[in-house]
């Protein structure tokens, strides 16, 4: 689902993908496992790809487009815990195109409390051949609309 939302001056764009959470997401404690929540928002990341780019994600990217995105960096914050009373909504968003590197912001909430806030940097890879390449030009004319005016 897109949305567009105009925030006083700037038009900004949200992508949001939604996660069924479920009692075998959880540990001892009845919150989600810590390391589900990577998970998680690689699987709303690659929700946003198919959106944009079409059926299969990264999975359409690598094999039928020949361009690979491993991530060379993730980091977390986390907030308010997970659990399977609510669906889980992660907001995606494009923040930064350099020109190998993609940076995503994923924010995932449920019941319109924040849990979670990740930054996930990705490289741009000749995918057959695991070699940096520049961000494809198809690629740019997508993000550049969708990334956050200064």
């Amino acid at each position: 689902m897109l949305n567009e939302q105009t925030d006083h001056h700037q038009a900004t764009h949200h992508f949001e993908h939604e996660i069924r959470v479920t009692w075998g997401d959880c540990d001892p404690a009845n919150i989600v496992y810590t390391a589900r929540i990577p998970w998680f928002a690689l699987d709303a990341i690659n929700a946003w790809w198919e959106h944009y780019l079409g059926a299969g994600g990264w999975y359409h990217m690598e094999l039928d487009r020949n361009i690979g995105t491993p991530f060379v960096h993730m980091s977390l914050d986390f907030t308010s815990p997970i659990t399977p009373r609510h669906r889980l909504k992660c907001q995606v968003r494009p923040m930064r195109l350099g020109e190998s590197s993609i940076e995503f912001e994923v924010i995932g909430s449920q019941n319109a409390i924040e849990c979670f806030k990740g930054r996930f940097v990705c490289v741009f890879t000749v995918a057959d051949a695991f070699q940096k390449q520049p961000v494809p030009a198809e690629i740019r004319q997508i993000v550049d609309p969708l990334l956050p005016k200064a």
